[in-house]
């Protein structure tokens, strides 16, 4: 059974810090790319960052770049988002994605992330 484990969603004042973690299981790791999507209220789905799986190629959407930062750990089948100097427009509910060789993809159930004062 397929599983993708969101953590780490909360609230942070405007300036702060997250760390978002997605623990997998029921399939291959380290041969997935991995994303990291968020959803707002009232918009539609955007992809955050993304790392691929064996050159560890990652992007960016410009919204993020130079703040946040995806990372993955093969050995404990994790990816991370870290997010620095958190931004109000940043709240939403932030999505892990897996992409397999074969194309099949797989979500989490999300983790929330609220940036206010």
């Amino acid at each position: 059974q397929v599983q993708l484990v969101e953590s780490g969603g909360g609230l942070v004042q405007p300036g702060g810090s997250l760390t978002l973690s997605c623990a997998a299981s029921g399939f291959t790791f380290s041969s997935a790319a991995m994303s990291w999507y968020r959803q707002a209220p009232g918009k539609e789905r955007e992809l955050v960052a993304r790392i691929s799986s064996t050159t560890m190629l990652t992007n960016y959407a410009d919204s993020v770049k130079g703040r946040f930062t995806i990372s993955r750990d093969n050995a404990k089948n994790t990816v991370y988002l870290q997010m620095n100097s958190l931004k109000p427009e940043d709240t939403a509910m932030y999505y892990c994605h897996a992409q397999r060789r074969d194309w099949t993809v797989y979500w989490g159930q999300g983790a929330q992330v609220t940036v206010s004062s």
